[in-house]
């Protein structure tokens, strides 16, 4: 059984703000720090941690993989937020000024990623995983639509994705990685409720 943690990074400095951050790159906040170290005391036992190439998914797993032991983190290209196009850099109250109607409508702006694309591009990445660490444990981390999209893809339909929480998967060891269809496990956070306070920000 090849199994996957998948963990949304810590606080970001536009978390922090409330600003959608969907493919931009702003770094961890302080408070998006110290989280990775707490998280890093409840990950368990994992073989290889691996992340998104954003930055604040990669310093998220870095501090974990330095803490635990385990390195160097396998920085893996199709695990990226989703795209928030236009939205990308504002806040909800600057979305419903300058885009009046569209969060209520589930409308979305020029540049906004499509759920098939999104789904599409995840599960290609975390299959290739799973064949490159066959029968290993891994620590994936990543982002909260990224989380959010594949659960609800896979009929699972949690909500929002706080920091440093997620999700188990995994593939049976007997069955094509290809094609196999996913275990939907248990959902984790490796945080305390005193870990997350200033917010939790948006989770694009």
């Amino acid at each position: 059984m090849t199994t996957l943690l998948l963990v949304r990074h810590g606080q970001s400095v536009w978390n922090a703000v409330g600003r959608w951050q969907g493919q931009a790159d702003p770094e961890l906040s302080e408070l998006g720090r110290q989280q990775a170290f707490s998280a890093s005391a409840r990950v368990g036992t994992v073989d290889v941690v691996a992340s998104s190439p954003q930055d604040r998914a990669l310093t998220t797993a870095t501090i974990i993989s330095g803490q635990i032991g385990v390195g160097p983190v396998v920085v893996t290209p199709g695990l990226e937020e989703r795209s928030a196009g236009e939205w990308s850099g504002l806040t909800k109250t600057e979305i419903n000024e300058q885009y009046p109607g569209f969060l209520e409508s589930g409308e979305r702006p020029p540049g906004y990623e499509a759920d098939d694309h999104l789904v599409a591009r995840v599960e290609a990445a975390l299959r290739g995983l799973v064949a490159e660490y066959a029968g290993g444990s891994l620590l994936v981390v990543c982002h909260g639509g990224v989380i959010k999209s594949f659960e609800q893809a896979n009929g699972v339909q949690d909500g929002r994705v706080p920091n440093l929480s997620g999700r188990v998967v995994s593939l049976a060891p007997d069955l094509d990685p290809v094609t196999a269809p996913w275990i939907m496990g248990e959902h984790v956070q490796l945080l305390d409720d005193q870990d997350l306070t200033g917010g939790e920000g948006v989770r694009v």
